[in-house]
């Protein structure tokens, strides 16, 4: 069944330790434990009914009639489902979530009769793991002291039980032998899969029921059900109570929403929950998004942590009152941080280095622009202390890096991972991370290195503004020394360009033209948020009016990356979008900027999440549900916009006064 997970899923649950997937019936796809990047366990965990001796009718799915409505208990990370067929007489309504602090999943049913008589049932668990993403030496056991199904391979152990004795189970039970809801009571088996069923009697017409099932996690079976039998202690209600209250409350600790919009402050408290999902409580990393596509079929993964996404990341948080992730996520990048004082592209979440496409140099820039954020909002002496050394090794390999006849960053891989170039926006991440270094030093009394990494980056600000800057199109170049395949070469050279080809590893030749012209939105990033060039700037305004007649997508709107873009389709994206939002707002456009953030806010999904990107054609969600970097974007917005405007009213008033 693996091959039919889907790349969009609809909701996410979690505590920071357990985090699944699951689709707006109810179906769980994914779930991650004990850490929220990796090893994903589950193929597929399916829930139906049964009357008599008839087929089971899966009512997380909509056959035999079945519709869903779905959607989050407000302001919790609960995820709630109703599912009703005018064909069966049964309506199922279910609660989704983790309990904080505890290895356990609760999903609990209450089971409604609409129909005008007694009715007798079956409720029927088919659970399928393949523990660390991997068919092979799964096992399958029901332990019959603990009334559980346990699912183990190696040192990951998942028991499944309910506060309800189960009627009868099998381990070692096929999807497709599943379907009649036919029982044998095997023990153990050597397979992924095994079921569990629970059977009612003559319940009253207009009647409901109520039977949870626990989903708890160790690294061994005695751990696995130790977590079941303290779970068992508490009713369902009991915990589903105590995890509202504790969403709640994390929404009431942070900073509330600066704008009193409804839509903004719906979506401003879903970021928020949604930023918890995504720092790892044990590691402090902060993943990109749940993974969707663990076989690398249509990109390259995305449960991942990139320092640059989590820059932006910890910004947001920083600003929403959720510090104390920050704090996390900076102390892991100590764990991150190459021997030679770079960060590379992306990492797990014990610090190991994720497959890669080589050096970004934006990356490990980032990451210091954002420890000094991060700094410049709490006055924490003592973070500045903790991450000093690594400051100082970063610094000295962004200064390595510089090309020292041109100023700029030699040529590493672009923000999108497609491309080798000098890129113009490395190089203001590159001038935001040194200059950030040089504050750091001069808080730590180090002069000389503050005056050194300071002239580097005030070299790099002007080199941008002389050699990256085309005049013919009235925008910054993309990036200059950009690395072409031998084809392209040849066409764009004899379409005028010019360029060189330079002699590599064993012989082997690159093919490298002058100036890469193409217009991307992340062109803005040189003024917000690294400010190598001032945006009011000449060339920023042109830049940005470049960006906003290139990129905006006829129909649908929104901005895409950049002007051939293919990626998915070449879509325009939520964050891109509000990139030019962070933009217009910093100059002052406010009515453009709020435009921008509506169109944002009405592309966010059914359950209120914000996606990577939008249908060009029809406007629906295209990829990756949810992406962390469009809601750090979104909350940058909102409190851009909040400030932006609160000084507005702070000039009329004091005119008014004079």
């Amino acid at each position: 069944m693996s091959d039919k997970k889907p790349y969009l899923v609809d909701a996410i649950i979690g505590n920071s330790k357990f985090l699944a997937s699951l689709g707006r019936t109810g179906k769980m796809y994914r779930l991650w434990w004990p850490n929220i990047d990796l090893p994903q366990h589950v193929d597929a965990i399916r829930t139906g009914i049964q009357y008599e001796q008839e087929n089971i009718s899966w009512f997380d799915e909509e056959a035999d009639g079945w519709k869903h409505q779905a959607g989050y208990v407000d302001k919790t990370n609960i995820f709630r489902v109703t599912a009703s067929s005018v064909q069966q007489p049964l309506q199922v309504e279910s609660f989704h979530f983790a309990i904080p602090g505890q290895d356990a999943i609760v999903r609990e049913y209450t089971f409604t009769n609409t129909s005008n008589e007694p009715l007798s049932f079956s409720f029927v668990m088919h659970s399928s793991f393949l523990v660390s993403e991997n068919q092979l030496y799964n096992t399958t056991k029901f332990a019959a002291a603990d009334d559980a199904l346990v699912h183990f391979r190696h040192k990951y152990y998942f028991a499944l039980s309910s506060a309800n004795v189960c009627t009868n189970f099998q381990s070692g039970l096929s999807w497709e032998s599943a379907q009649s809801g036919q029982l044998n009571g095997n023990e153990i088996d050597m397979k992924p899969d095994g079921a569990l069923k629970w059977q009612f009697s003559s319940l009253a017409a207009g009647e409901s029921l109520t039977i949870p099932v626990y989903i708890t996690a160790g690294h061994d079976e005695q751990s696995a059900l130790q977590q079941m039998r303290l779970v068992k202690e508490k009713e369902s209600a009991e915990w589903l109570e105590e995890t509202t209250s504790y969403w709640q409350n994390f929404l009431t600790s942070a900073v509330p929403c600066p704008i009193a919009d409804a839509d903004i402050s719906d979506l401003y408290d879903r970021s928020l929950l949604m930023f918890k999902l995504m720092s790892d409580e044990q590691t402090g990393s902060i993943i990109a998004a749940p993974e969707f596509d663990e076989q690398f079929v249509r990109c390259g993964g995305y449960s991942f942590c990139w320092g640059r996404d989590a820059a932006f990341i910890t910004t947001a948080l920083d600003r929403a009152g959720l510090g104390y992730l920050s704090d996390s996520f900076y102390a892991w990048t100590l764990t991150a941080q190459s021997p030679d004082g770079s960060w590379q592209q992306r990492h797990y979440h014990d610090g190991s280095l994720a497959p890669s496409w080589g050096l970004q140099i934006d990356e490990g820039s980032s990451i210091i622009w954002g420890m000094w954020q991060h700094y410049m909002e709490k006055q924490d002496r003592q973070f500045a202390e903790q991450v000093w050394p690594a400051v100082e090794k970063g610094a000295s390999f962004l200064m390595s890096y510089i090309d020292a006849e041109s100023g700029l960053p030699k040529p590493s891989i672009d923000l999108w991972e497609e491309r080798e170039a000098s890129h113009t926006y490395s190089s203001a991440a590159v001038y935001g991370g040194l200059t950030a270094a040089a504050s750091f030093a001069q808080l730590m009394d180090e002069a000389e290195l503050a005056a050194e990494w300071t002239v580097a980056a005030e070299r790099m600000a002007s080199a941008i503004k002389e050699l990256c800057w085309n005049e013919d199109v009235g925008s910054f170049y993309r990036g200059v020394e950009l690395t072409v395949h031998a084809s392209k070469y040849t066409q764009t050279i004899a379409d005028g360009a010019t360029g060189y080809i330079v002699e590599g590893n064993k012989g082997n030749k690159k093919h490298i033209i002058h100036y890469d012209a193409i217009i991307d939105v992340s062109l803005l990033g040189i003024a917000v948020p690294f400010e190598a060039v001032s945006a009011d700037h000449e060339y920023m305004r042109r830049t940005a009016d470049a960006v906003e007649a290139a990129l905006t997508v006829p129909g649908v709107g929104g901005i895409k990356r950049y002007e051939d873009d293919i990626y998915i389709g070449g879509n325009p994206w939520i964050l891109t979008t509000l990139w030019l939002a962070h933009y217009r707002i910093q100059t002052g456009s406010l009515e453009q900027a709020k435009q921008l953030l509506k169109w944002a806010i009405n592309h966010r999904t059914e359950m209120g999440l914000l996606p990577e990107q939008v249908d060009k054609n029809t406007g629906e969600t295209a990829w990756v549900v949810p992406l962390t970097w469009s809601h750090a974007m979104f909350i940058l917005t909102v409190f851009m916009l909040a400030e932006a405007e609160a000084k507005t009213v702070a000039v009329r008033t004091a005119a008014v006064d004079r």
